[in-house]
């Protein structure tokens, strides 16, 4: 069965990249090393680092523009804690129920995948072999070595064998819904947390003030981490982030006012 099993980008919830399967794989053939072994691992604590920090930076910008646009309206501090409180509430909770079903489809479509594979290796096993022969040969291997390799490999696990070459997953580590809601829903609320203190505990006369330049200081910060986690240039992302936060508030800041004016 030649396809590849669903993956989801790393800010979802995807499958842990570089994890090898212990003595499944003859040496010289797949097998990954100590060092590519480390760095797959290492990639994926980065990848769900950036993710993080792009959830936590959803949640700055939204209860940001949320709560300014309030306060253009209002200096009300119990209308600016509701409205405050039902952002973070509403947003955290969507970016979970978002992950999980998201990330809940990928793990379906992986198991779905691991199904026929599995029932195809019971009824077809010679094709089966030959399939993960030819997978092997075009991986550079001549075609006595792979055949080789891939008699040894399924009669160690033939499963698991076409689980990673063929589909590229790990059936002892599908993807965990859970977890990526879970993760969506604190880094979510850890960001929608900072403007939302900032916007009531200050006094009237400072709260827009100390909301936008707090908001724009964390927009730097979480700018800078997500370009170094994805190995990119720092400065172009600030100035995106920052912008992008920026141009937010002031547009919430005038339809609120505005409607504050007109007694709405």
């Amino acid at each position: 069965m030649r396809i590849r099993a669903a993956t989801d980008s790393p800010s979802r919830g995807a499958s842990v990249p570089g994890r090898g399967y212990p003595r499944c794989d003859p040496p010289g053939v797949t097998e990954p090393t100590h060092d590519e072994a480390h760095g797959g691992a290492l990639g994926a604590r980065l990848n769900w680092l950036r993710a993080a920090v792009l959830g936590a930076n959803d949640g700055i910008v939204s209860t940001a523009g949320l709560v300014v646009g309030v306060a253009g309206a209002t200096s009300d501090r119990s209308a600016l804690l509701t409205a405050g409180l039902a952002g973070l509430l509403a947003g955290s909770l969507s970016m979970a129920a978002g992950e999980y079903v998201s990330v809940s489809a990928q793990r379906d479509s992986e198991k779905a995948a691991l199904a026929v594979e599995k029932r195809e290796l019971k009824e077809q096993p010679e094709a089966e072999l030959e399939e993960l022969t030819e997978l092997l040969e075009e991986r550079g291997l001549t075609r006595e070595v792979a055949r080789e390799a891939a008699v040894q490999l399924t009669e160690r696990d033939a499963l698991r064998a076409h689980a990673r070459v063929e589909l590229g997953i790990d059936p002892d580590a599908l993807t965990n819904p859970w977890h990526a809601a879970w993760a969506s829903f604190l880094a979510f609320t850890v960001g929608a947390l900072l403007p939302l203190l900032a916007i009531v505990l200050p006094g009237a006369g400072w709260r827009v003030p100390v909301t936008v330049v707090s908001v724009l200081g964390a927009l730097v910060l979480t700018g800078w981490s997500s370009a170094r986690l994805g190995a990119a240039a720092s400065g172009r992302a600030v100035v995106r982030n920052v912008t992008g936060g920026a141009l937010a508030m002031g547009v919430t800041y005038a339809v609120g006012a505005l409607l504050g004016a007109a007694g709405v």
